[in-house]
């Protein structure tokens, strides 16, 4: 058996508040009164606060801005490349950050046997992989592997393959990062899905420190996954690269498909593990938005504040793609100490329409 012995995160120093973002996303939108009152109104529901980003300009005037040209219509605007090269720049020490504090009191950098880096907002070859080994001077034969554009399930994932590694080989120390910088993509033409977009994303990085039960450390031990796709949902969460950097797919029949959907969903993953829904005691759900949270606690009927540490890290962080739901683990994970035989079911979504689960105790 698995375990999670740790878990550590970073953002940008680019802190933005909601009402900053929406004021730029104003500005870029060109927006006469009646839609900036409807964007208003909109960011004003999302239960987001703060979002981080590595551009400053979000909260900066046009003659402060560092991304995005000085002129009223954008252009030149930025293109992949441009976007890809200040990935290139931020995403491997943003990484390094929350690999620090995932590893600081537990092991040294180079106990590390095994890398899996997860990212969905920029690619290249070599990549950040490469990049986090060279900057933490990681072994040089220390086993390797990306997941790349799965999108906001892809931590589960990427916990699917450690368990493997470290039900295999009981001396592995995997580590897990998930960097994001979803805020690169955010594009200036108008249309729901950019307004979707612009609206929830964000910067983040999660680490987490996967161990067979060899190692005496408290954790939390996992113990079953469970995926399922979607079909009718295929079209209505995408992400697809353009000239002008990635773009997002997230319509509103998304809160619709997953409330139809994800209560035969858990009880079939939960089946896996002789479990019913009774049986959870913590609900570690992506927050891909405040309207997915409240279609899973309707489509659940979950007792009120069963999805607090979802909420919480929206209302802070917003959504960070992949890294989110390692946000919320952790958030769970710190309260281990005061609560005793936890049972954990953690779920988040992505393109496909694909739902990852994982069940953990601790």
């Amino acid at each position: 058996m698995s375990k999670i012995i740790s878990i550590g995160t970073a953002v940008p120093s680019h802190r933005h508040k909601q009402d900053d973002i929406l004021h730029f996303m104003q500005h870029v939108y060109a927006m006469n009164e009646t839609d900036k009152r409807k964007l208003k109104f909109l960011y004003h529901q999302s239960s987001i606060d703060y979002r981080h980003s590595v551009i400053p300009d979000y909260s900066r005037g046009m003659s402060d801005w560092k991304f995005y040209p000085h002129s009223e219509n954008l252009e030149p605007f930025p293109s992949l490349e441009h976007r890809m090269a200040w990935y290139y720049k931020y995403a491997a020490p943003l990484s390094v950050d929350s690999i620090r504090d995932c590893i600081a009191n537990k092991i040294s950098h180079q106990e590390i046997t095994h890398l899996i880096t997860v990212s969905c907002t920029g690619m290249s070859a070599p990549g950040l992989d490469l990049q986090v080994m060279e900057l933490m001077d990681l072994p040089k034969n220390i086993f390797r592997t990306s997941i790349n554009f799965m999108g906001c399930y892809a931590a589960i994932h990427a916990l699917k393959l450690a368990d493997a590694i470290c039900n295999a080989d009981e001396d592995a120390k995997v580590l897990i990062v998930c960097t994001e910088l979803c805020t690169l993509h955010f594009q200036r033409e108008p249309t729901t899905d950019n307004i979707a977009s612009s609206l929830l994303f964000s910067d983040g990085s999660a680490a987490a420190l996967i161990t067979s039960d060899k190692n005496h450390s408290k954790g939390i031990h996992l113990k079953k996954f469970y995926s399922e796709i979607s079909t009718k949902g295929k079209k209505d969460m995408a992400w697809e690269l353009s000239s002008t950097g990635f773009l997002m797919t997230l319509s509103g029949y998304v809160p619709n498909l997953i409330e139809e959907d994800f209560e035969l969903f858990t009880e079939r993953a939960l089946q896996k593990n002789n479990l019913k829904k009774e049986d959870i005691t913590s609900w570690c759900i992506h927050p891909g938005g405040k309207k997915i949270l409240e279609a899973i606690h309707k489509s659940l009927h979950l007792a009120e504040g069963s999805l607090e540490d979802s909420y919480d890290v929206l209302k802070q962080y917003g959504n960070m793609s992949s890294a989110t739901i390692l946000f919320v683990l952790k958030k769970i994970f710190e309260k281990t100490d005061s609560e005793k035989d936890k049972t954990i079911f953690g779920a988040a979504f992505g393109p496909g329409l694909t739902m990852e689960t994982f069940v953990a105790t601790a």
